[in-house]
């Protein structure tokens, strides 16, 4: 009986054993999952966890009678120590070894550190896991003060969380603006405006020198212009890295800080295949390599790897997705575009509903945005399926529906 063998416990695995089940592979499923929790989704724990809208059971992938009943060998606190894709092996941590027939990688990311003076200090979080955001959410209480370093996506939800709760929150980004990497400087300047708006002390163009500490606990940041700030919280939230050691030692190709795979979703090797965070895919629509930390992709690239797995070729064609809710903003984003492209903005952006598109140096769409408008999502991604030129000015006029500029 064929085995098949799924290294990673966060909702990629999941959906990678539930898709096994619902494409009727009646063969053996070896789920090896790092935490001792069953697989859950992590965008939650900067969201709703911290919100006190929801709890590790309401966002927990599948629950234990799921396993049990559709016959998935779950391993939790089991981290894969190597790969022999010559021998079709896995080593397991106590040193033995366990065959497969096709691998699924589904690794994720970590948490960044810094290397500065009293990044190891009591009081100083990162958030990745469920027991970091447990940590996060019984110390942030109202009057607290959070320093939080990095204005990325989670270091502002955090905010946005804490500042709810009634805690003083300061945010040091070291760019211009925050978001900039991700959205640019115009698109990250209005969630820029909105935490300031919400009392956060939002100070950009600057970084952390130090972490300041008081009897082995944080008590403030000193900046790299000599300013301090207090903070009994410190999060560091400057990005993730990829857990790609285990491929990049097997011999698979790594580039980009993901496992090459192809649209199909495999990688290097024929029998082995690479999804969510770790998976550098090729893309047909883009037309280019994409490696997005999105949960999109954890929750709908599995179908398509499986349904090669099991010879029914298929594509991942799905456009790069991501969401995030920060006070009374609700945004969506599709598509891929550089940060620094031209945007159209649609609507009220003061008032924080509109559209935003970025444009690529032949007028084509290659990213939209929605905030505060949730039905105008289709037409986003027709726009960039099409591909075709738009003119900017009925692109940016409320009157003229976005079908057809497609």
């Amino acid at each position: 009986m064929p085995t098949i063998a799924i290294i990673g416990g966060g909702l990629a695995g999941a959906k990678t054993a539930e898709a096994l089940r619902e494409q009727d592979f009646d063969g053996d499923v070896q789920l090896f999952c790092a935490e001792e929790h069953l697989p859950y989704e992590r965008p939650p724990l900067s969201k709703e966890f911290l919100a006190g809208k929801k709890t590790l059971p309401d966002f927990t992938v599948h629950h234990p009678d799921w396993y049990r009943d559709n016959r998935i060998d779950l391993h939790p606190g089991t981290r894969v120590a190597a790969i022999d894709t010559g021998a079709h092996t896995l080593t397991l941590p106590d040193g033995t070894e366990m065959g497969y027939d096709s691998a699924v990688l589904a690794t994720g990311s970590r948490s960044r550190t810094i290397d500065i003076p009293g990044a190891d200090a009591a009081g100083v979080h990162t958030l990745r896991t469920i027991d970091d955001a447990r940590a996060l959410d019984e110390a942030i209480t109202e009057g607290s003060r959070v320093g939080i370093i990095g204005g990325g996506w989670i270091g502002l939800e955090v905010a946005a969380g804490a500042r709810e709760r009634g805690a003083q929150v300061t945010i040091v980004e070291a760019a211009s603006t925050t978001l900039l990497g991700s959205l640019g400087a115009e698109v990250g300047a209005v969630f820029a405006d909105l935490h300031r708006a919400h009392g956060v002390d939002l100070r950009t163009s600057t970084g952390v020198a130090e972490i300041l500490v008081d009897s082995g606990r944080a008590c403030g940041l000193r900046l790299s212009d000599d300013a301090e700030v207090p903070a009994d919280i410190v999060l560091v939230a400057v990005g993730a890295i990829s857990n790609v050691e285990l491929a990049r030692d097997a011999g698979l190709d790594v580039a980009d800080g993901g496992v090459v795979v192809d649209a199909s979703l495999r990688s290097s090797d024929p029998d082995v295949y690479a999804v969510g965070d770790i998976a550098n895919a090729q893309h047909p629509t883009l037309g280019r390599r994409v490696r997005t930390e999105h949960w999109a992709n954890a929750l709908n690239q599995p179908a398509v790897a499986v349904r090669n797995i099991l010879g029914k070729p298929t594509e991942y064609t799905n456009l790069p997705y991501f969401f995030t809710d920060q006070y009374d903003l609700g945004m969506e984003y599709a598509g891929l575009a550089d940060p620094g492209s031209p945007v159209v903005f649609r609507g009220d952006v003061a008032g924080r509903e509109f559209l935003v598109f970025w444009l690529d140096d032949d007028q084509r769409v290659r990213a939209g945005m929605q905030v505060n408008i949730w039905d105008q999502l289709d037409g986003i991604k027709a726009l960039i399926a099409a591909g075709t030129p738009v003119d900017a000015a009925a692109l940016a006029d409320p009157a003229v529906a976005l079908d057809t500029l497609a």
